[in-house]
């Protein structure tokens, strides 16, 4: 800092009850205050003389000095005469006309109340014109505003004739900030309409981080939107002046600040020459919710009192929108969370949560999953397709703390990798083709309840990288949008994929896989707790019956032996689908070994697709062989009709069109 920046003071001006504008005094330049407009600060009051009094710096000391003015000048209550040294925080007045003298801006003047009564308050008004900077070097001047004019009611002609066009333009900016959508496009449009509307050729949108601050820091603001109508880069202003901003809700305009400190601060991309600034409030009541900057950097054409004017409306109607915005989000983000709460629930409703079976394989697997299931660690299900991983997944979501939140489901293989990211993370409007409307992802809908994850072998690459940063408490965004989003929710993972072979092969992050790998529970197949299957076919014959509405009083034990010694590859989904298929077919109140149809192993024939009777033995075939002869057996017996079919199979109807699309390839290629 230089010994003239060091010696630098200010007269801070007092309008009513609080501290107004601010007067740069600047070492070898003598400040005149009067009522001449030939005075550098000049003031409207008849007390006060023509050429009142003056300031200056005399060797290091500022100096006030009375020129014989009719009604004296006073300090601190007492009338001076001749030279005065002055010191900070002292109070000058000029009639009615209070001004502080002060160093250093940051600290706030006291109350004041005048040694006298005004003459009248409305004469009190500063005049502060400008300057031309050849014949006088202009001090410093700070205008502030909390209000600005255009929000008053005026009648008088004058006042509609000078303003007239600044009020069409706020009018035409009001209509296309009302048009909007979105906080993004909102900022934007107010960023252009301010540049347009004002001599700035460099602006700024900063909002406060948490809104719910009731003394919002400098350091709370975030950069929203910066526009510049030249290649110059967005220069912060000084925290000094965000400060006095931020603390007194009044929004200022200062010029000539390009060598001063408190004003303005220049960083590594190079000093800009600024030469006058808008700071200005966006407020909302009694919230304050962000700042706007704006510069101007040519020396020609400075930002005007109109500009501060202009800005300050802009603002206030900036703070509204923002709010309306908000509310319209939060009801959109409710009603597609009541939505997808319904249809949880409603699914939830569909579904048995009860684990059926009481053998050992079972009851360990139960006490395994009570005894995760209070904690919030990670969980992994592993086990053959059809074993019943949701299953498992839910009861644990049920007998955790976290039950009053919602179960969300998400099947990582039935989608592309685009459409996966958006089910898991939620996408903005127009963020891509079809994306008419905000949505909310998986992670938001399962915020404080538990989102499990099925065949999370299947994600790509791309996804496993974000899926991680949210596994390690990091923030995420939707799809096409910029606001971080963070969320408590409880992950579990299900896979019937070699993990560990996945990652030898480089198809799954080991990173990822340590993470999932927290607490690992293994789902046995049905085919090793054959002692559960009478059990559980009798509780799935009761619960197809009441869901067909039929009267069906039980099984026959011949056919009850039939299902026992079939080795069901498919686990207890097949057998699932084996006992509704029968208890479609069944024509009586026993289910016989008639009704029932299970897929013949290995066969290539024709008629292996029609469906048979169980006829014993085991024969080696792959597991997408049953699965495709159960499918095509399945949609036979509801005849052709695929809605029916995927429902008894268990699958989405997208999901039996693209196998069913798979076969007819498979089959033209043979």
């Amino acid at each position: 800092m230089t010994k003239d920046s060091a010696q630098i003071a200010y007269l801070v001006i007092r309008e009513g009850k609080t501290w107004r504008d601010v007067y740069r005094l600047v070492p070898g330049q003598v400040t005149t205050l009067g009522r001449a407009p030939t005075n550098r600060i000049v003031l409207r009051d008849e007390i006060c003389s023509r050429n009142h009094c003056e300031i200056f710096l005399s060797e290091s000391t500022w100096v006030l000095r009375d020129l014989g003015s009719r009604n004296g000048t006073l300090l601190e209550g007492e009338r001076i005469s001749g030279d005065v040294n002055l010191k900070d925080n002292q109070v000058i007045q000029i009639g009615s006309c209070a001004m502080g003298f002060t160093h250093d801006l940051s600290n706030p003047f006291p109350a004041f109340e005048p040694a006298s009564e005004p003459i009248n308050e409305a004469d009190t008004a500063l005049d502060m014109p400008l300057m031309n900077a050849d014949t006088h070097p202009e001090p410093e001047i700070l205008h502030r505003r909390r209000k600005s004019r255009y929000d008053r009611i005026q009648h008088d002609t004058d006042f509609r004739d000078q303003t007239g066009k600044i009020l069409a333009k706020l009018y035409r900016l009001a209509l296309e900030m009302g048009a909007v959508r979105d906080a993004k496009t909102l900022t934007e449009i107010v960023m252009d309409g301010l540049l347009a509307g004002t001599n700035a050729d460099i602006g700024a949108i900063l909002r406060v981080s948490d809104e719910k601050k009731a003394d919002p820091q400098p350091r709370d603001l975030r950069l929203v939107v910066y526009k510049a109508t030249t290649e110059l880069p967005y220069q912060k202003v000084s925290d000094s002046l965000s400060h006095a901003v931020l603390s007194e809700r009044e929004a200022v305009l200062a010029r000539d600040i390009a060598d001063d400190s408190q004003l303005v601060t220049r960083d590594s991309l190079g000093t800009i020459h600024v030469k006058s600034v808008i700071c200005a409030p966006i407020r909302l009541d009694k919230k304050l919710c962000g700042l706007i900057h704006l510069y101007s950097t040519n020396p020609d054409v400075l930002l005007q009192e109109d500009d501060l004017e202009f800005t300050l409306a802009v603002a206030d109607q900036l703070g509204i929108a923002w709010e309306n915005l908000k509310e319209k989000e939060s009801l959109a983000d409710g009603l597609a969370r009541i939505r997808d709460e319904n249809e949880t629930l409603r699914r939830q409703l569909e579904q048995e949560t009860e684990l059926v079976g009481d053998s050992p394989e079972i009851n360990q697997l139960k006490q395994n999953i009570f005894r995760v299931a209070p904690t919030d660690a990670i969980v992994l299900i592993r086990g053959e397709s059809g074993v019943g991983k949701e299953l498992v997944a839910r009861a644990m979501h049920f007998a955790s703390n976290r039950l009053k939140g919602l179960f969300v489901c998400m099947n990582c293989a039935a989608l592309s990798e685009s459409l996966l990211e958006s089910e898991l993370f939620g996408h903005e409007k127009g963020s891509f083709t079809g994306a008419t409307g905000r949505k909310i992802g998986k992670f938001e809908q399962a915020h404080n309840g538990t989102l499990f994850l099925d065949e999370v072998g299947e994600m790509s690459l791309a996804i496993q990288a974000k899926f991680l940063r949210v596994l390690e408490g990091h923030p995420f965004e939707r799809v096409g949008g910029s606001t971080p989003i963070k969320v408590d929710v409880r992950v579990v993972a299900a896979t019937n994929r070699d993990l560990e072979q996945a990652v030898e092969e480089g198809n799954f992050r080991k990173d990822l896989y340590f993470r999932l790998h927290v607490v690992e529970i293994a789902v046995p197949p049905l085919r090793e707790h054959k002692s559960d299957i009478p059990r559980l076919i009798r509780y799935f014959v009761e619960r197809f019956a009441k869901k067909s509405g039929q009267v069906i009083r039980g099984i026959s034990d011949k056919a009850m032996e039939t299902l026992s010694a079939y080795d069901w590859p498919g686990n207890i989904r097949e057998l699932q689908n084996a006992v509704e298929r029968a208890v479609v077919l069944c024509t009586s109140d026993i289910i016989q070994v008639s009704d029932i149809q299970l897929s013949t192993l290995g066969s290539s024939d024709s008629d292996a697709t029609a469906g048979v009777a169980l006829s014993g033995g085991y024969r080696e075939v792959p597991l997408e062989v049953i699965e495709q002869e159960h499918i095509l057996t399945t949609l036979q017996l509801t005849n052709g009709n695929k809605t029916r079919a995927a429902q008894i199979l268990g699958i989405e109807r997208s999901t039996l069109d693209r196998k069913l699309k798979r076969y007819e390839q498979h089959h033209r290629t043979s």
